[in-house]
């Protein structure tokens, strides 16, 4: 099984609307194995998306600020879900992080609208609900950063009697 991190960001938490996302998840067969809610410091919130996600380098300095900027309006929802293929599963279920190009059906096209035009003449961020971990390796040191190992649960689910293979050891 594999493990991916999701953010509700603070215009999903705002909006009452995590509730109702994280209800997809779960019937998609998702297992929560952590989530707290926060309001993480600047620090915290430069290490998640610069030395881990390398924002400053993939999308420049003032994209990077105003993220920051965004996700500081509020508490966030963190949340580690285990399944198979987690990560490129929850990705495809958030959707494209531009809510203009997210597909109906994905949290952020049925959520969201913004366009990273708009937000760039406006000078904000584009509100996009939630952050899906982008690749196995980044979940892994995401789920790291904002996870203490004691944090994290470890039970079987009904879904997971299905999923499994025959040989019960099998993880």
């Amino acid at each position: 099984m594999e493990r991916t991190l999701i953010i509700f960001k603070p215009d999903a938490v705002a909006r009452g609307i995590v509730g109702e996302i994280m209800t997809r998840f779960e019937r998609a067969g998702f297992k929560v194995v952590g989530m707290k809610m926060l309001q993480p410091s600047n620090d915290h919130f430069f290490h998640h998306y610069e030395t881990i996600g390398k924002v400053v380098s993939r999308r420049g300095q003032k994209v990077f600020d105003n993220n920051l900027a965004l996700m500081q309006k509020g508490p966030v929802i963190a949340m580690v879900l285990e399944g198979i293929e987690a990560v490129a599963l929850g990705r495809k279920m958030v959707g494209a992080t531009e809510p203009k190009a997210a597909l109906p059906g994905t949290v952020r096209g049925d959520f969201a609208h913004m366009s990273f035009g708009h937000a760039d003449k406006a000078d904000i961020s584009v509100p996009n609900i939630v952050h899906a971990s982008g690749d196995s390796n980044e979940a892994k040191e995401e789920i790291a950063h904002w996870f203490s190992e004691s944090e994290l649960f470890s039970y079987e689910t009904v879904h997971e009697r299905f999923t499994q293979t025959k040989d019960k050891n099998y993880k």
